[in-house]
């Protein structure tokens, strides 16, 4: 233990820190043009009005249940089999080629007016889930087992700024729709997650670790997963997190119904008259602005959380996220939209450059970095199996109410309202970390 206490991560330069983080791009720009773009179009293309909200909350609340057992297993697996290549290179490789495989069948399956077909559809979508986490579990402990913890800020940093980026590749997918179909769109997917391995294949220099590595055991991995939840920063940690995400997917997997429902085409924005005429374009105008946000306060928040502490960003993160809420729920113009999706974007940037640097910190043991980050993933998925089942059921039963009542967005203001609960306890709950300032 006196080993791992005193292993000396050398110092790592701007450019690695870049490539350290490239990964992100790809899968962040995989997941956004899927989950915001081709997703919600197809599944309502093969449902139907009625009941797109159940159906999409389901297929996604079934995948990041598979996530949500995979990230921490494979994680575990990363922590004490050493293959060939390394410790977490050869996971990496292995998740992102069936994971390009699974983006095939996604392209293919789902067929517009038959709902039958949503049910093989998302049986590869769950196939794909399993191959990313597969992937992503073991990459995720990279920042941990290679940046010096004074620099964790700035490579979270850019982590968070590579998540945006993707973010924004993948929301912009929208517009080639209509020009090129879905399967193109899912081929340029492949291309990227492709290229994302070669980059952390070739331009990332896993570090030998001075102390032996311990083997692994199934009885020791199950006590492992529920071991850091009896460090209670950690377990605060992972709550906020939980919280929070829960409130990000709410919004984010429902706005394109939001824009084709309560806004509704054309779209007009304030000094360039239309700008789009389908949801699916709409939402590729409205990710931009709020990337546009996120991309100025990423390397900075990060930054800035070395210097200040990470609470603050968390605080005005969740506050500025909470509020657009609000004002989905008032307001019904597309150019306060994408002006709010700016503000969103400002807090989404922040929290997510934080976020990981704050959960490096608190990481109970150097043995199990990809295990333990594995179990904090769970906060990130297990909000989909939580949250977009029950937004899901909530618009489409709150909507046929407000049809009824003549209330017609009551079921997007019932959700946008829970968002904001999300929100405020998530961020409020940060407080309560001990060992971060």
């Amino acid at each position: 233990m006196t080993q791992q206490k005193n292993f000396v991560r050398p110092p790592m330069s701007t450019f690695r820190q870049i490539l350290l983080s490239f990964f992100w791009f790809s899968t962040n720009m995989m997941w956004s043009a899927i989950l915001i773009i081709t997703m919600p179009s197809q599944i309502k293309a093969a449902v139907g009005d009625a009941t797109k909200g159940s159906a999409l909350g389901l297929a996604l609340g079934a995948g990041a249940f598979i996530s949500m057992l995979a990230a921490p297993i494979f994680g575990a697996l990363s922590d004490r089999i050493r293959l060939p290549g390394g410790r977490r290179k050869p996971w990496i490789v292995i998740g992102t080629i069936g994971n390009v495989l699974g983006l095939v069948g996604l392209a293919y399956l789902i067929q517009p007016g038959h709902p039958e077909s949503v049910v093989g559809w998302s049986v590869v979508f769950l196939f794909v889930e399993l191959f990313n986490n597969i992937a992503t579990a073991p990459y995720s402990a990279l920042i941990p087992d290679l940046v010096p913890a004074e620099q964790r800020g700035s490579a979270s940093g850019w982590l968070g700024l590579m998540t945006m980026l993707g973010t924004f590749g993948g929301g912009v997918m929208g517009f080639f729709i209509d020009s090129l179909g879905i399967p193109a769109v899912y081929f340029i997917l492949i291309g990227v997650m492709l290229l994302g391995a070669i980059v952390t294949v070739f331009g990332v220099n896993e570090l030998d670790v001075p102390y032996e590595i311990q083997p692994f055991h199934f009885g020791e991995f199950m006590r492992g997963l529920i071991d850091p939840f009896k460090h209670s920063d950690f377990t605060w940690v992972f709550l906020t997190r939980l919280l929070v995400t829960m409130g990000i997917f709410t919004v984010q997997e429902f706005i394109q119904y939001y824009l084709g429902d309560v806004i509704g085409s054309p779209y007009m924005l304030a000094g360039f008259g239309q700008v789009a005429s389908t949801a699916e374009e709409a939402v590729s105008f409205f990710l931009p602005a709020l990337l546009l946000g996120a991309i100025i306060t990423t390397l900075v928040a990060g930054v800035l959380s070395d210097k200040y502490g990470r609470k603050l960003m968390v605080y005005v993160s969740g506050g500025l996220m909470g509020f657009v809420c609000l004002v989905f729920v008032l307001f019904h113009s597309f150019t306060l939209a994408v002006l709010m999706g700016v503000v969103f974007g400002l807090g989404y940037g922040a929290y997510e450059s934080v976020d990981w640097a704050l959960a490096s910190d608190v990481l109970p043991s150097m043995d199990d970095y990809a295990k333990d980050m594995g179990v904090w993933h769970v906060a990130m998925v297990l909000p989909q199996v939580i949250a977009t089942p029950i937004a899901g059921f909530l618009l489409d039963n709150f909507q046929r109410v407000g049809k009824v009542q003549n209330i017609p967005n009551l079921g997007y203001t019932v959700i946008f309202l829970v968002a904001v609960v999300y929100f405020i306890f998530g961020t409020v709950f940060v407080k309560q970390i001990k060992k971060v300032r």
